[in-house]
């Protein structure tokens, strides 16, 4: 696909991280960009300032997305991109002993659904309603539709000590990759995921120098985290390679993780 001022994207989780670098990426492009995110501050500003639209949304409410899709939507257009980068992390053991008290606890359920809900069928929810948004749109010169870009992660292959849940839901978005690409082949609409290692988020930004400098030294080479930037270009390419399809594809510096 052709990135220029003719295109809509919607980029959900976009007002900071990974997805506000998509945002700048496909911007930069002329690209007309719609920003999903629960941080209207940040997402006002954003959009201000790359001229797109900010759309409040929570993305495990049905009624938040269908309000964010049809307000990007009279604004900008019909999307013919969508960027999934909304997430959420956490960390439980599935069951341990307090080494203290020898007390007992296990991974607290709604903490586990809470996580699937969002980073799984949050994602799903943008995908199936964003899709049935680009059938309606008729196809480009090649034939195609539309693109879509899930955000997945390393641990969906090699998660660690207490990531069950969140290994789980980005599992799952790899998961379903292949079967959504099938699902929507006749109709000219391709769909990857990306799974990024550790990279240089407001999140990695939080913790303290010599954390990050041990992180940055556990990844193969190049020895550092990964910047937003390099995320944005891998999805940029999944957008503009047309033969680009049903792929899941580990952004991370050849890193495995360990356990721990």
């Amino acid at each position: 696909m052709k990135l220029d001022s003719s295109i809509t994207a919607v980029v959900t989780g976009g007002a900071s991280g990974l997805g506000a670098a998509v945002a700048r990426s496909l911007a930069a492009a002329g690209v007309k960009v719609a920003l999903f995110d629960l941080n209207e501050a940040q997402g006002e500003a954003l959009a201000t300032e790359l001229g797109g639209v900010f759309c409040h949304a929570n993305v495990i409410s049905d009624t938040d997305v269908d309000a964010a899709f049809s307000k990007a939507r009279a604004t900008l257009g019909q999307e013919r991109i969508l960027l999934n980068c909304a997430g959420i992390g956490n960390a439980f053991k599935t069951a341990s002993r307090s080494k203290k008290t020898g007390v007992i606890t296990h991974f607290p359920i709604a903490e586990f659904d809470k996580i699937i809900q969002i980073n799984l069928v949050g994602s799903f929810r943008c995908v199936a309603k964003s899709a049935a948004g680009m059938l309606q749109l008729e196809p480009l010169a090649n034939g195609e539709r539309g693109v879509i870009v899930n955000t997945a992660s390393v641990a969906a292959q090699d998660g660690q000590i207490g990531q069950a849940g969140y290994a789980a839901s980005k599992a799952a978005i790899v998961g379903m990759t292949l079967p959504i690409a099938r699902d929507l082949m006749n109709e000219g609409i391709r769909i990857n995921t990306i799974m990024p290692g550790i990279f240089d988020t407001p999140l990695m930004s939080s913790l303290p120098d010599g954390v990050k400098q041990a992180l940055a030294v556990s990844v193969p080479f190049p020895k550092r985290l990964g910047q937003p930037e390099e995320f944005a270009a891998l999805a940029e390419a999944m957008i503009t390679n047309g033969y680009f399809n049903g792929e899941s594809v580990r952004l991370d510096g050849a890193i495995r993780m360990a356990p721990r």
